[in-house]
């Protein structure tokens, strides 16, 4: 694709980024057929090649409009268009520069920018977000269905033990996911433990800084993933060998460190570091010995979704599910499962409408071989379909660990 970038952006060292990746594309149109999106509307401008356009309009100094802001709001950042693309286009990047420039040029109406505000104020920090959430838990009982659905109740954690071993790994608490569902990150505990595998936890690291970014608070951030790499570097330089991450939304972000921080001169080589040792768990236990690990029979039918964070952002499609199936499960077959469930971190929020449309799609097509549970990698798909499935759902480690003798 041939560029011509505006005078006016030169400046942003984000742009050459984004001039390389629009000049890869080649306008084929394979994206097209995987994006959830352009499934739902049939229209172009709702398709990774039409967005692409629409950013590149506007990087050429093109009169930027609500209507490219509404199209670029309505992308999920599922990035199924790049697992589809044959030129390699890294559609998600340009997305996140595209989305942040536009919202630089078109200023949004209060009533969309409530929303966006107390997102970043209060999903990223768990000592925020648990009051709010106990509260609802509180009036839980009187709230209509729709709401009651959204809250899902705390579940046991079981015990846990961490025992000090030789082998010590990082964990990425989380925020929604360590007070919601904290029982994932115990059955990891308990799963590693095993293994000989002890894992850390950094008490000042925090949000892996997926809602800022995503919502185009760039240095906020990057401000969050700084915070990280201070937290974990002491850790690091005394060997710890990997960074766990059980939420495969964080993992996505977190693998992405060293490509967000590179022109920052004091973080880029410890960010680098930083994303060589993220590992989605299902990493460590693919390459880990399992044979010492125990189960009970798995007498039930488990339809697991794969997350696009997991499938599409790290590419890691089929390797919960191999693991899975050694540890004795039956998995059920899922029509189209490189579609997105429709929660896409902050979607559901802001993009309600499709945000559900996705997420009865999705569920019919889990719903279809009559499993007894679902299981997915990430809090967010997690949470959303829980809101309306007819079975279980839980994150594949808690249903390993519960089989776990």
């Amino acid at each position: 694709m041939q560029t011509n970038i505006s005078e006016q952006f030169l400046s942003n060292l984000q742009i050459k980024d984004a001039e390389t990746i629009l000049r890869s594309c080649v306008h084929c149109g394979f994206c097209t057929a995987t994006c959830p999106t352009y499934q739902l509307l049939g229209d172009e401008l709702d398709g990774p090649r039409g967005r692409i356009y629409l950013i590149k309009q506007v990087l050429e100094g093109n009169e930027i409009s609500r209507r490219t802001q509404t199209h670029l709001d309505r992308c999920l950042t599922c990035r199924s268009c790049e697992t589809t693309c044959p030129s390699g286009v890294r559609y998600g990047r340009l997305v996140e520069i595209g989305r942040e420039i536009v919202d630089q040029q078109v200023p949004r109406t209060l009533l969309q920018s409530i929303p966006r505000i107390l997102l970043r104020k209060i999903v990223p920090y768990p000592a925020r977000f648990a009051p709010i959430y106990k509260l609802g838990l509180l009036f839980r009982p009187i709230l209509p269905d729709s709401l009651k659905r959204k809250l899902p109740l705390p579940q046991p954690a079981g015990k846990t033990t961490n025992t000090t071993k030789t082998r010590k790994m990082l964990i990425l608490q989380g925020c929604v996911q360590s007070v919601v569902t904290p029982q994932t990150n115990d059955a990891a505990t308990r799963i590693l433990q095993k293994l000989d595998i002890e894992l850390l936890t950094a008490p000042a690291a925090g949000c892996c800084g997926a809602v800022s970014h995503h919502l185009s608070a760039h240095e906020e951030g990057l401000n969050f993933m700084r915070r990280n790499i201070d937290a974990w570097w002491p850790y690091i330089e005394q060997g710890a060998e990997a960074i766990i991450i059980t939420a495969s939304g964080c993992g996505t972000v977190v693998k992405d460190y060293a490509e967000l921080l590179k022109h920052d001169a004091t973080y880029a080589d410890k960010a680098k570091r930083v994303s060589e040792l993220a590992k989605d768990i299902s990493e460590i236990l693919r390459d880990e010995d399992l044979t010492s690990l125990t189960t009970k029979p798995a007498d039930i039918k488990v339809a697991f979704h794969s997350p696009c964070t997991l499938q599409h952002g790290q590419q890691l499609n089929g390797v919960v599910e191999n693991i899975l199936t050694k540890a004795g499960f039956t998995l059920t077959g899922v029509q189209d499962p490189h579609l997105c469930c429709g929660s896409a971190g902050t979607y559901s929020i802001l993009q309600p409408k499709l945000s559900q449309q996705l997420l009865d799609n999705k569920l019919n097509a889990l719903h279809n071989g009559e499993p007894d549970i679902i299981a997915t990698a990430n809090i967010g798909c997690q949470m959303h379909m829980a809101s309306k499935a007819q079975v279980p759902v839980k994150h594949w480690l808690e249903v390993l660990d519960d089989h776990l003798v």
